[in-house]
This record gives C-alpha cells, sequence and structure tokens, in this order.
C-alpha cells in the first residue's frame, strides 16, 4: 500500500530538520529517538512518521536542493560536502592487492618489479538480500566470484602511480566485429532520447462543482469521441462528494484527437463553474517511474510485496472503495468482502460497522465470529462496531453482554463504547420503557467512576433520549448537571431544550431557551431555528413560523432544503400555493435538489382545493426535477381529494398510480375507505375492505375505523358489531376512536342503554374515554330525552379532569331545547361562558332557534335572554344565512306580528341583502298557510345541530385523517 503523507506530517517533519539539522542522521531508529526527546507527539503513529519522513529528507538533501528546507542550511551543506577531506585516502599505494593472473599478466608487460604488489586469494563475495521474494533473484546477477577491485581498476591504477615501463611493441590495431557492436551499442544508451510520459486520449478536469457524478461528466465530454473511463477524484473528508477535480480517458483509434478537440473548450461554462480542461502532462506515469528508479538504485526504502500481498491489497482497496463509494449496494460490498483471500482485523472490523450502519446485527455478528474462528482477537474497536450494530437494531440486553465480554477479555472500554451504548439506550424512545434510561445514567456514571471524563455528547445525547420519552424534568436535570461540570452549553445543549419543548408544544418556553441562548452569546443555526418553525407549524402559527424565516435572512444563513420544506408547509397551510411553488424555484436556484417531500404539501393542498389539474401538473413538475413519484406522494393527493369529497376523482388516482408501476398501499386504501365511510356508503367501504385484504396487505386498526365510521353513519349498527367481532379475532384491540364511532351510531338512534353498555366496556378494558366520547354520550342521552344522564355525564366528566368543550354544551342545549325548557337552556349557555369558552355560531344559532320557539309564552326571561344574545350576536359580528333569517322572521311574526323590540334587534343579525330578498307583506298569507312547514324548518335546524353533534365522529374522522397525513409525511 502506498504511503499516505498528510500536511502535518510534511509540515512537521520540515521543522525537526531546521532545528535539529546537527542531531539528525540517515538512521530512522535514532531520529526516532531524537523526536521522543525533542518533541511530544500523541502516537506512536504519528511519531513513526515524522521519522520515516525527516529520514527521507536528510538523505535528499544529501544529494541536493529540497522543496521546503532553508536555502541558507542547503548551502551549509553543500560547503560541507564539497570541502570534506577524508582521514585515510581511499587510494592506497603502499600495498596493491592482485591476484596470480594480475601478477603474471604484470610480468608480461616487463613490471614484475613494480613496489607494493602483494598476491591474495580471491575471496568470493556474498550475495547481498535484495527487497521482497524477488530481492535475491534481482541482485543475483552481482554475485560473481570476483577480487573487490576489478582489473580494469587495478589497470589503472598501475598505471598511473608506477614508472612508465618501455614501450611494448606494436599491436595490430584492427577492432573485431563484436567491439563494434558493443561500441555502437553503448553510444545509443548514452544518447536515448526522454521517455514521453503523457498518457494519450488523457485530460485533466479541474474547477469541477463538488457534487457532479461521473455519468454527467461523461454526457458532457461524450460529445468529443467515445470515452473509456471517467476517474473522479473523492473528497478527503466527504466521501460522498468529490475534490473538484478528475480525468477522462477517451477510446478507439480517434482517442489523442477526441482529448486535443477536448482541450480547445478550456475555460467552458458548467453548473455555474468554469472549467479547467488540460492534456495529460504525465505527472502520475512519470512519478511511478521515478520510483522505479529508486528502487533499482535502493534507496527507496519500500518493502515490495510479493504477487500474493499485491493481490490481497487489491482486493482490500476494492473493498473500501465500495465501501466508501456505494454503501447503498449491499451485494457489492459483501462480495468485494468476499474476494479478500485473508481478510485482516480492520477489514472485519469495516465489515462489522458497514453492519452496524445498516442495523444488520446477525451478519454483523457473523462476522464477528468468522473473524474470531481465524484466531484475530477483536480490538476495542472491533467490539465497538458490534455493539453499535445491537445498539441500531434496538437489542440493548446483546450489546450490554458484549461489554460484558469485552471486560472478561480484558479489552478496554474507550469513551466511543461508552457513548454508542448510552445512546442506544437513549434511542429507544419508548415512554413506557423510561428504566432505559436509568441504565444509560448508570453507564455514564460507571464511565466517571473509571476516570473518563464524560463529553459534552454524552449529555446532549441523555437530553434527547428525555426528550423522546417526554421527561421534561429530566432534561432540565441534565442541563443543569452539564454546567455544574464545568462544560460550557453549545447550540446543541440548547437546542435539545428547544427540540423538547416544540415537540411538547410549549413554543413560549422554546422562545424563553431562544432568548437565554442569545444571550449567552451564542447563535441560532439552521437547526435551532428549523425546531422553532416546526414548532410554530404544529400550531398552524404560520405567522410567526414566517418571522422566525425572516431571522435566518437577517442572520446572513443559506436555508438549506429541510428549512424550504417547512416554509414550503407553511405555505400550503395558508392556501397560498403559488407562493409555495415560487419558493420551490428559490430553492433549485440555490442548488438544493426538491424531493418528494418538497411536494407533497402542494399536491396535497391543490387536490384539498379542488384542483386536481394543478395538482398534476405539480406531478409533471417533480419529475422534471429529477424526483420519481412514490407511493407517499400519490397518498397526498387522494387524502387531499376525500378531504373534498371527491370520491370519483380519488378513485381515478388509483389507476394513474397502476400506469405509473406504483402499487397503492394501506394508506391509500384506508383513506379512501374514510371518504367512502364520511359519505355513509358502506358497499364502496366495504368493496375496498376486499380489494384489501385480497392483496395481502395488513389489517390495522385504522381501516376497521372506517368500516365501522361507514356503518355507523347509515345506521346499519349489526354490521358495526360484527366488524368489531372481526377485530377481535383479528386481535386488533379497540381503541377510543372506535368507540367513539359506536358510542355515536347508537347516539344517532337515540339508544341510550347501548350507548352507556359502550362507555362501560371501555372502563373495563382500561380505554380511556376522551371529550369526544362524552359528547357523543351526552348525544344519545338528549335524543333519548334522558338530561338527568346528560347532566350526571358533565358532573363525571369535570370529576376526571375532563373539562367540556364548546361542542359539549352545544349539544347539552339542544338537549334542553328539544325537552322544552329554554331556562336550563339558558343556564347551561351561562355555564358555558363562566368557563371560559367563547360561543360560537352554531351555539347562538341553536339557542335563538329555542328561545323565539317559546316566545309566544310571555316570560320575561325569555325576551330578555333573545335581547342579551343578540346584543353578543351584534357585537360578535355574526350574521345568519338566508335560511335561518326566513324562519327567525316567521317565529318574529308569530310573536309581535308587524313588528317590534326583537324584530328590530333580531334583523340586526340578518344578512345585508335581506331587505332585498325578502317582504314580509308580500309573504305573509303564504307564511301563516306554512305553518306546519315551520316545524319542519325547525326540526331541519336540529336535524343541523344533530349532525353538528355527532360530527364527533366527523371530528374524530378529521383526526383520523390528520393521524394519516402525520404518517403520510413520515
Amino acid at each position: 500500500m502506498g504511503r499516505v503523507r498528510t500536511k502535518t506530517v510534511k509540515k512537521s517533519s520540515r521543522q525537526v530538520i531546521e532545528k535539529y539539522y546537527s542531531k539528525m542522521t540517515l538512521d530512522f531508529h535514532t531520529n526516532k529517538k531524537i523526536l521522543q526527546e525533542v518533541a511530544i507527539i500523541p502516537s506512536k503513529r504519528l511519531r513513526n512518521k515524522i521519522a520515516g519522513f525527516s529520514t527521507h529528507l536528510m538523505k535528499r538533501i544529501q544529494k541536493g536542493a529540497v522543496r521546503g528546507i532553508s536555502l541558507k542550511l542547503q548551502e551549509e551543506e553543500r560547503e560541507r560536502r564539497m570541502d570534506f577531506v577524508p582521514e585515510e585516502s581511499a587510494i592506497k599505494i603502499h600495498e596493491i592487492k592482485v591476484d596470480k593472473e594480475t601478477i603474471d599478466m604484470l610480468a608480461a608487460l616487463g613490471m614484475s618489479d613494480f613496489p607494493g604488489i602483494v598476491e591474495v586469494e580471491p575471496q568470493p563475495m556474498v550475495p547481498t538480500q535484495g527487497f521482497g521474494r524477488g530481492g535475491g533473484a534481482r541482485s543475483s546477477s552481482a554475485t560473481n566470484t570476483t577480487n573487490p577491485l576489478s582489473l580494469s581498476t587495478k589497470l589503472r591504477l598501475s598505471t598511473k602511480f608506477s614508472p612508465s615501463p618501455l614501450p611494448p611493441p606494436p599491436l595490430e590495431t584492427t577492432q573485431t566485429p563484436e567491439a563494434e557492436t558493443q561500441e555502437k551499442t553503448r553510444k545509443v544508451d548514452n544518447e536515448a532520447p526522454k521517455t514521453d510520459f503523457c498518457q494519450k486520449g488523457k485530460i485533466f478536469i479541474g474547477n469541477l462543482p463538488n457534487w457532479i457524478k461521473k455519468n454527467e461528466l461523461s454526457e458532457l465530454f461524450r460529445q468529443f469521441g467515445p470515452i473509456q473511463n471517467v476517474i473522479v477524484i473523492n473528497g478527503h473528508n466527504e466521501t460522498e462528494r468529490n475534490a473538484g477535480f478528475g480525468f477522462i480517458i477517451f477510446d478507439g483509434t480517434t482517442a489523442e484527437k477526441s482529448a486535443m478537440k477536448a482541450e480547445e473548450f478550456d475555460g467552458m461554462e458548467f453548473h455555474g463553474r468554469v472549467l479547467t480542461v488540460k492534456l495529460d502532462d504525465g505527472r502520475r506515469l512519470k512519478a511511478k517511474a521515478e520510483e522505479r528508479r529508486n528502487w533499482v538504485d535502493g534507496q527507496d526504502g519500500v518493502d515490495y510485496r510479493s504477487k500474493w500481498h499485491e493481490e490481497r491489497e487489491g482486493s482490500t482497496k476494492a473493498f473500501r472503495k465500495v465501501l466508501d463509494t456505494q454503501p447503498e449496494n449491499w451485494q457489492a460490498v459483501v462480495g468485494a468482502f468476499e474476494r479478500i483471500k485473508k481478510p485482516a482485523r480492520r477489514d472485519f472490523g469495516l465489515m462489522v460497522g458497514y453492519y452496524a450502519r445498516r442495523g444488520d446485527m446477525h451478519r454483523a455478528r457473523q462476522t464477528f465470529e468468522s473473524m474470531r474462528a481465524r484466531g484475530i482477537y477483536p480490538s476495542s474497536h472491533v467490539y465497538s462496531s458490534l455493539i453499535h450494530a445491537y445498539a441500531v437494531g434496538r437489542d440493548m440486553e446483546e450489546a450490554l453482554s458484549c461489554v460484558r465480554k469485552m471486560k472478561e477479555e480484558g479489552v478496554e472500554m474507550s469513551l466511543v463504547t461508552y457513548s454508542i451504548v448510552v445512546g442506544g439506550f437513549a434511542k429507544i424512545g419508548n415512554a413506557d420503557q423510561s428504566c432505559n434510561m436509568n441504565r444509560a445514567e448508570a453507564l455514564v456514571r460507571e464511565m466517571e467512576e473509571e476516570g473518563i471524563d464524560a463529553p459534552i455528547d454524552i449529555y446532549h445525547t441523555m437530553m434527547d433520549g428525555y426528550t423522546m420519552i417526554g421527561n421534561e424534568e429530566k432534561c432540565l436535570i441534565v442541563f443543569k448537571r452539564l454546567k455544574e461540570c464545568g462544560l460550557t452549553p453549545s447550540v446543541i445543549s440548547y437546542g435539545c431544550l428547544i427540540n423538547m419543548y416544540t415537540k411538547t408544544g410549549k413554543v413560549s418556553e422554546a422562545l424563553e431557551v431562544s432568548k437565554m441562548m442569545e444571550s449567552a452569546g451564542i447563535k441560532h443555526n439552521l437547526k435551532t431555528y428549523s425546531m422553532l418553525i416546526n414548532g410554530f407549524l404544529k400550531l398552524k402559527d404560520w405567522t410567526n413560523a414566517f418571522t422566525v424565516f425572516e431571522d435566518v435572512i437577517k442572520d446572513g444563513l443559506k436555508p438549506d432544503a429541510v428549512l424550504y420544506n417547512n416554509i414550503i408547509k407553511a405555505y400550503c397551510g395558508m392556501g397560498n400555493m403559488d407562493c409555495a411553488i415560487k419558493m420551490v424555484k428559490e430553492m433549485q436556484k440555490e442548488r438544493h435538489r426538491p424531493t418528494s417531500r418538497t411536494f407533497m404539501p402542494i399536491i396535497h393542498g391543490f387536490a384539498r382545493a379542488g384542483e386536481v389539474r394543478r395538482a398534476l401538473e405539480i406531478f409533471d413538475m417533480m419529475r422534471r426535477s429529477g424526483c420519481i413519484p412514490t407511493v407517499h406522494t400519490f397518498n397526498a393527493l387522494v387524502l387531499g381529494l376525500v378531504e373534498k369529497r371527491q370520491m370519483e376523482k380519488a378513485v381515478e388516482i388509483l389507476d394513474e398510480m397502476a400506469l405509473a408501476g406504483v402499487s397503492p398501499d394501506e394508506h391509500t386504501y384506508t383513506t379512501i375507505m374514510h371518504g367512502y365511510a364520511a359519505l355513509g356508503d358502506t358497499g364502496k367501504a366495504f368493496e375496498y375492505f376486499t380489494k384489501f385484504r385480497n392483496e395481502g396487505l395488513e389489517l390495522d386498526v385504522f381501516t376497521y375505523e372506517a368500516l365501522l365510521k361507514a356503518c355507523c353513519k347509515s345506521g346499519r349498527m349489526q354490521s358495526a358489531l360484527a366488524v368489531t367481532r372481526e377485530m377481535s379475532a383479528q386481535n386488533i384491540p379497540r381503541n377510543t376512536f372506535v368507540y367513539n364511532i359506536l358510542i355515536d351510531g347508537w347516539a344517532r338512534r337515540g339508544d341510550v342503554w347501548e350507548a352507556a353498555d359502550l362507555m362501560q366496556q371501555m372502563k373495563q378494558e382500561g380505554v380511556q374515554p376522551d371529550i369526544h366520547t362524552y359528547t357523543s354520550f351526552i348525544n344519545a342521552c338528549c335524543k333519548a330525552g334522558d338530561m338527568l344522564r346528560a347532566t350526571k355525564t358533565i358532573q363525571e366528566m369535570e370529576a376526571l379532569g375532563v373539562k367540556p368543550n364548546v361542542k359539549t354544551y352545544t349539544t347539552l342545549i339542544h338537549g334542553w331545547a328539544c325537552a322544552s325548557l329554554p331556562e336550563k337552556a339558558l343556564r347551561c349557555f351561562e355555564e358555558m361562558k363562566l368557563a371560559g369558552l367563547k360561543p360560537d355560531k352554531a351555539v347562538y344559532h341553536c339557542l335563538m332557534t329555542s328561545l323565539l320557539s317559546r316566545a309566544t309564552v310571555a316570560e320575561a326571561y325569555i325576551y330578555s335572554g333573545i335581547l342579551s344574545i343578540c346584543r353578543e350576536m351584534i357585537e360578535s359580528e355574526f350574521t345568519v344565512d338566508m335560511g335561518t333569517a326566513v324562519y327567525w322572521s316567521k317565529c318574529l311574526r308569530k310573536i309581535e306580528g308587524t313588528g317590534g323590540e326583537l324584530t328590530e334587534a333580531l334583523q340586526k343579525t340578518f344578512p345585508p341583502d335581506w331587505n332585498a330578498h325578502y317582504s314580509p307583506e308580500a309573504n305573509y298569507e303564504s307564511d301563516i298557510d306554512d305553518e306546519p312547514s315551520n316545524g319542519g324548518d325547525n326540526n331541519m335546524f336540529l336535524a343541523g345541530v344533530n349532525d353538528g353533534d355527532s360530527d364527533d365522529d366527523d371530528v374524530d374522522d378529521h383526526d383520523g385523517i390528520e393521524d394519516f397525513e402525520q404518517r403520510l409525511w413520515v
């Protein structure tokens, strides 16, 4: 594996050489000891890297100039090298050791009396060990048995220092053909041309956008010729983004021409960037050639491995590359791991960590045991990865067993291990299992006892855990403990508090935390702003949500995709769909890619407004933006149409889903069933229930709620009981919504005994009645005329801490009106106002109709009641519709004849166009004749009130739809 030297290593090595050059040597181990003495280095690995690179630089300085080292130091080294005089000369003339063959040759030349010649036996040279397994083979050519001094050297030395001998007889100067060939070869070798390292057909591309992918780059340069390969260099810290440059290698016979043609487009604009396009300068191949040359010279110090090691190293590199670039491709990662012939501990650790991130604790355990079977002992890092797998899989008992195993084997638990276990307990998020947070607290105490200081991240994890289980008190205790430990709260600390308050609906407290954070000098980030906006969105407070968004812009922060999605949702909640679409375009302009979550509120908003055409246009816009419609996107469209009761168009969406190849899920069918249930169409509801079950989808309580609602709306209570029996057979428990629907169904029929029996069943099964349950039961009592039981139910509600709402009082007032007791209705109305509830139009409508029906009985309290209610309606600016105005005018005509104080007061609540559309004189006779129909109008009004009361199940219906909507956004 090639060396990876960071900027820290290089910079540190140069500084050490500059300061301690006189101490530094050419030996790695000596330099390592020097570093131990002169520097404080946190790890052995970093120290070895600095020592190695320092040794490398020292060797380079001996040869010549080195970049990054001061010129003064290098000049001193050059002068020292040039002025160096050895203590003993390498040429010793007083004694020359030669073999017998050389002495014979000198005798033949007449130089046998040369002084200092000593005959020695030739000694064979010990072969030097090369690098790697093939090192000996490469050096075997130099292991012949020769004298340390070659014959030519000995001859040169002897001719230089001996006296001139007699001239030998002239020899023939004829050169053999072999000698001429050798001479020519030597000249050719000396005059060899420089190697061209440039790779033909390869270009360099710089200044790329960090988010660009290979396919987009390939599409851009395919116009110049066929492409063999596209190389995009990944970023160092963020592998999902590139480093801003890459290479393209063209293919075919015209590869070189294609590259030259592409170079002409240097400076072209691509996604807002001016690209740099250049031909390959051969830097990579040249570096490899220099590395090879250094190896031949024995100067690189690299241990070249065998072919088996190289293959394993290549497989390891391929595995890590797949792990970085294709983590979502499970089969590619597993295949790359299995191709490693003998994985090391680090490879096993990476694989266990990969399974941990996926939450696949079984395969993580299998890989862990496979590593142990090979005799590789797991390290703390591998154990931490396995514990992380169990933590992600929410199996904390197995995680704790791994912790115990670590302690038994003597493997030290690190801060990361403690953080993973504490985070695992905190993220379970089950309010019924608050004991998990107690275990997390015990682990933090154990960590402190072991001498490991808990970092601030541990406290943040604990605060998140208490937020998930809704324990506000413990969350504040942890925040206080954080400050007591001397840690300074950060924006994440305050963000945990803001998140807790916004999730519990206490946005005012979240704003106080925000002010506290700003007073501490800590600025908001995008996450804290998003939390505040989410809190206001839950309260449907659009104005404050936009105010927070304006604060984001004022602070100079650029909104991210999450913040844009929240603002789009706010616009859709206000019904301002055009602004929502503009926000999507602005989001694209800021280079944020919209997702299906971005378009779903817009689609749902248009569908809810009945504008199916515009909703489908947003569908097309979403496809053009690169988002593929999912079942959740279609569910948003179906939900909007169902809320507008446009069931035919909602069913047509199912056909659109079939054409798009998207299968409906449980939410799709349940939403359509709820729509038909709201219309009371039991046949259609059961038809889609049959389709639901035939497609093998999982039945849940929401599905049966839709069936029960359809049965109760149409008055088929026996069918509703059959549905409840099937729920019991499917082991689906009945919740509060189910009981509310059933009680309201019996209330429509006025069967108070069945409703009371259901109330008793709720208490036996431990299901707590809510305000809708009590309102439906009071409606049943009022329908049956049992006002005494209705009054007792109000008292029972208050005793249990359930406060009546406006709908409850409206139902009770209607019951007293039906019982012809307007004084009781007036008293109930006064109690409602004393409870702090503001009457709505339905309350005034019900109470006024009741009083007018009894006004013929000349009682003072009825007249005063009518006048006081008229004043309140006028102050609240309530006006009735034309039908109600006509009915009330008929009642007034019976009371006062041609007019009076009541008529004058009550007509102020009539519509503005009352006089233009209605003439009492012209219709007086017909009004008298239509006296029986007045009762019909009154009954029609009372039925409307009953529908309003039974809209408790509509309220439940709406809550159920809102619940579907929340599940849809998840």
